[in-house]
């Protein structure tokens, strides 16, 4: 089916949806599919209202003066990359209420039917029993959603001291948040970028103050750019 019109919020929300656990619209690196939906964009999406879609935007951004060597077929439209189909198009038994209810009439199952034929005492006894499971379904906790982020740190010039660079950017203690292996990468010139890893609590960690705590740095940092991101 492919993505609808970037122009309309339906639009964004399937781009949203589709980089949520992507870092590219196709394969494992940049390419023309993602040049045809960036140029499809009127700007960056609202951040705010579409993370991973401003995430996606900001990342091929960097990438705006290799747009033409970039691997695939230029003359493909947005429209031929994306999701195969919509909830529009799913069976509505197969829908998240749908399974829900299920699932509810399911735990009534387990402690018998509902009949009215059922004297008192039975019924109140299935309705404790139903009462202490749904107490304990509700009590048991789901674990934390984290992603994985590789983030690009780069300095003003190659006098930078990057050691410095790192150990300052490594001070930065955040609940949820924790930083991972890092490595110098030749970006020209004599300069090198800072490529660090962390691993993030999608509800504790915003990817964006992050990055503004990181270029609070101005002695050593110039921008940051986040190079890749992935959900556990």
């Amino acid at each position: 089916m492919g993505f609808a019109d970037f122009l309309t919020d339906a639009g964004v929300t399937m781009l949203e949806s589709w980089v949520t656990t992507r870092s590219y619209i196709s394969g494992y690196g940049p390419s023309q599919a993602d040049v045809a939906a960036f140029k499809a964009l009127p700007g960056p999406p609202k951040v705010e209202k579409y993370p991973h879609a401003w995430r996606w935007y900001k990342h091929i951004a960097s990438y705006q003066s290799e747009f033409s060597s970039l691997p695939g077929d230029p003359s493909k439209a947005y429209t031929t990359y994306g999701p195969e189909k919509t909830e529009a198009t799913l069976n509505p038994k197969d829908t998240p209420k749908a399974a829900a209810a299920d699932e509810e009439e399911e735990d009534d199952d387990l402690f018998g039917s509902d009949d009215e034929s059922e004297d008192e005492e039975a019924k109140k006894k299935r309705e404790e029993n139903l009462a202490a499971y749904k107490k304990k379904k509700e009590g048991k906790t789901k674990p934390a959603a984290k992603s994985i982020v590789t983030l690009d740190v780069k300095p003003w010039d190659d006098e930078t001291d990057m050691k410095e660079l790192e150990e300052n950017m490594r001070t930065i203690v955040i609940d949820g948040l924790t930083w991972g292996a890092s490595k110098l990468v030749p970006v020209g010139f004599g300069i090198k970028k800072l490529q660090v890893n962390l691993v993030v609590e999608d509800e504790k960690v915003s990817i964006d103050d992050l990055q503004q705590q990181i270029e609070g740095d101005e002695d050593h940092v110039q921008s940051t750019d986040v190079a890749a991101m992935q959900k556990l």
